[in-house]
Order: C-alpha cells, then sequence, then structure tokens
C-alpha cells in the first residue's frame, strides 16, 4: 500500500428502530482490521444515501427498488399500537384494525407501515416526525401504529403497546447498490447469514488456502510414494516364491498341502 492510498473501510448506513449490534461486534472480531463506520439515516433517505456511495451498505426498510439495489430480506417486524397507560385498548393482549375504528390514528410523515387506507379518524394535520407523533399519544391527541422496533425505540414510562393482529408489517433487509457488491459487502452478507469464518460461500484468508494446498499435494504424494512401496514389496514377495502365482505346493493359486 502507498502513502496515497487509504486503509479499507467499510461504511454501514441503518434505519431508527434496527440494531446491527450484534453484527458489528461480529465484524470487529473477524475483521478487526477494517473499521466499521454506523451511520444512522432516516428510513425514507436510505435508498439515496447508498445510491449516492454514502455507505457501502444498509440496513433498511423494505420495499426497495430492486432494478437499483440488492436486498436480502433479514426479518419482518410486529406492528403496534402505541397508546397512553390507561387506555382502554389495554385491556386486551392484541386488537384488530377495527377495534381503532373510533380512535383518533396519527400518521407521521415519516411512517413505514404503507397503507392503502389509514384505520380509525385522521388527525387535523400530520405530524412530521415518528417522535413527534409520539408526543402527541402522550398527551391524549390520539393513537399510533408503528413497528415492534420504534415502539420500544421512543418507550415513555406514561405510554404502552399493544399488539394489532391484521396492520401491514414492516420487513428489514440488508441492501447495497446493484453495481457494488465488494468483497465487504460479501463479508457483512456472511455475517448477518450466520456463515462461519470457514464457510465455503464467504471469502478465505489467502494463507489458509495455500496452506490447504500444500497440505493436499503432500497428502497426494505420500500417497504414490505408498503405492509405489507396495508393489515394490509385492515383487519381492513374488521373487521370492520362485514364480508368479506359485504357493508352496507347487500348484496355481491352491492352498499349501498339509504334510
Amino acid at each position: 500500500m502507498t502513502g496515497s492510498e487509504a486503509p479499507p473501510s467499510f461504511r454501514l448506513a441503518y434505519v431508527p428502530g434496527v440494531t446491527p449490534d450484534k453484527w458489528v461486534r461480529i465484524w470487529n472480531e473477524r475483521l478487526p482490521d477494517v473499521p466499521l463506520a454506523l451511520t444512522q439515516v432516516p428510513a425514507a433517505g436510505a435508498a439515496g444515501v447508498l445510491l449516492d456511495g454514502g455507505a457501502d451498505a444498509g440496513l433498511v426498510r423494505l420495499p426497495v427498488d430492486r432494478t437499483l439495489l440488492s436486498a436480502i430480506p433479514l426479518y419482518t417486524e410486529t406492528t403496534v399500537v402505541l397508546i397512553p397507560r390507561d387506555h382502554l385498548v389495554t385491556a386486551a393482549d392484541e386488537v384488530t384494525v377495527a377495534d381503532l375504528a373510533d380512535e383518533i390514528v396519527l400518521h407521521p410523515l415519516d411512517d413505514v407501515l404503507g397503507w392503502e387506507r389509514l384505520p380509525g379518524r385522521p388527525a387535523l394535520e400530520r405530524p412530521a416526525t415518528t417522535a413527534d407523533a409520539v408526543e402527541l399519544v402522550a398527551a391524549g391527541i390520539g393513537v399510533l401504529l408503528v413497528p415492534l422496533s420504534l415502539a420500544r425505540l421512543h418507550h415513555r414510562k406514561d405510554l404502552t403497546y399493544r399488539t394489532v393482529t391484521d396492520a401491514p408489517a414492516s420487513g428489514v433487509a440488508l441492501s447495497w447498490p446493484e453495481d457494488a457488491h465488494t468483497d465487504l459487502v460479501e463479508d457483512f452478507i456472511g455475517i448477518v447469514r450466520g456463515r462461519t469464518v470457514n464457510s465455503t460461500r464467504g471469502r478465505q484468508p489467502e494463507p489458509a488456502r495455500s496452506k490447504g494446498g500444500k497440505q493436499a499435494a503432500g497428502k497426494q504424494a505420500a500417497g504414490k510414494q505408498t503405492g509405489g512401496a507396495r508393489r515394490g514389496t509385492e515383487g519381492s514377495h513374488r521373487g521370492a516364491s520362485g514364480g508368479k502365482g506359485k504357493g508352496r505346493s507347487g500348484g496355481r493359486g491352491g492352498k499349501p498341502r498339509r504334510p
């Protein structure tokens, strides 16, 4: 590496609610010489960050434009309704969209659920962000439907949540630009998919391949030497018996006769 070349690094973008800690820890264990830089980006802006080269890969919310971005779906989140702790909905363990028909349902501009038709009654204005909507829920203005991770991210002691069984769900995926599938991206794919260090689908360290090649060659050579020694031994036995295929009885291939 020349003085003008920068050391390798990996830039990972992630959207609110996603927790990449486990994968980052494994990365640091396997690739200690390649720093991983984390950047949180809004869900709506994640694709733009990847396409503009602001990150090598991202943990994003589906859907993504598959003509420009590759994506590996990782998991789908449960959708919950965020409500005050004294709300009537807390009497049930889970609810349906129909159960919220009389509620004012807040719909922030950064909503990630992709509703075809929002349940309940609309608010007079749409909150700018999910965080703003959470404040309105706490003030008793309405309720909010979000992925479970966002409900936990915006946790407050005066709020709770219940699962909404028939609401749209939000999927999370690992994504990267279609034309930028680098070795480091492949390394991170291996980590999120649970591959081991020695997985044949992941990249193998060069010294390990060289060592394995030498060992294989050594075994092959040893096999040839062993085979040659065996043939030499058989030849000596035939010579000692005084002829090809003759036993002690002088017959051809027969058993020795007892005296």
